[in-house]
């Protein structure tokens, strides 16, 4: 009887302990909308490497929102980007952020890398609205390549927002090119 009853208590630590860790996970910093990292907060994700029947590897993907531009300082930086770039129309503004992104292999052989593209970031109204990223050439660098673990990124990406939009999101998939992304978006505030 005492010997079930210590197997019962170390059970339900062990289950309290796992529900603690599942909700520690879900309240980090940058985990959902309503608690988005803040300028210079790194965030992290974990993106899933592999294909098909082949080994699939896990590497910690670590993203930092540098800097966020709006209005007509963004403006100025996408009309010297390339010449051709339209003016937002009335009522809209661009804004831009400038992200670094690292990635680390989290065991062997740890030799998959990762496409790194604007198209995996995506503004959103605080309400849920997705704003279309704009058909503009970015200040360089743009944050586009592909990276290997142990290496870094850093680049700008554009969006084209309302002007009445003051409290913007951004978050970060890399379902979107293709990859596995494990616990879901990374978010941000581009406030």
């Amino acid at each position: 009887m005492v010997k079930r009853t210590v197997i019962s208590i170390l059970t339900s630590v062990m289950l309290l302990a796992v529900f603690h860790t599942i909700c520690l996970a879900q309240t980090q910093i940058g985990s959902s909308p309503f608690r988005p990292a803040s300028v210079g907060v790194p965030t992290k994700g974990i993106i899933e490497c592999g294909e098909g029947y082949t080994s699939h590897e896990l590497y910690d993907a670590k993203i930092t929102l540098l800097e966020v531009m709006r209005g007509e300082k963004a403006w100025d930086l996408v009309k010297r980007a390339n010449a051709s770039n339209l003016p937002p129309k009335t009522g809209s503004e661009y804004v831009l952020a400038r992200i670094r992104f690292d990635y680390f292999a989290r065991g062997a052989p740890g030799n998959c890398s990762h496409l790194v593209q604007k198209e995996q970031f995506t503004a959103f109204s605080v309400d849920g609205e997705k704003y279309q990223p704009p058909s503009v050439v970015v200040p360089k660098p743009e944050l586009s390549g592909r990276i290997h673990s142990g290496d870094s990124l850093e680049g700008w990406v554009a969006f084209l927002v309302p002007k009445s939009d003051n409290k913007l999101l951004m978050s970060f998939s890399a379902d979107a090119t293709g990859a596995v992304q494990h616990g879901g978006n990374v978010w941000f505030q581009l406030y």
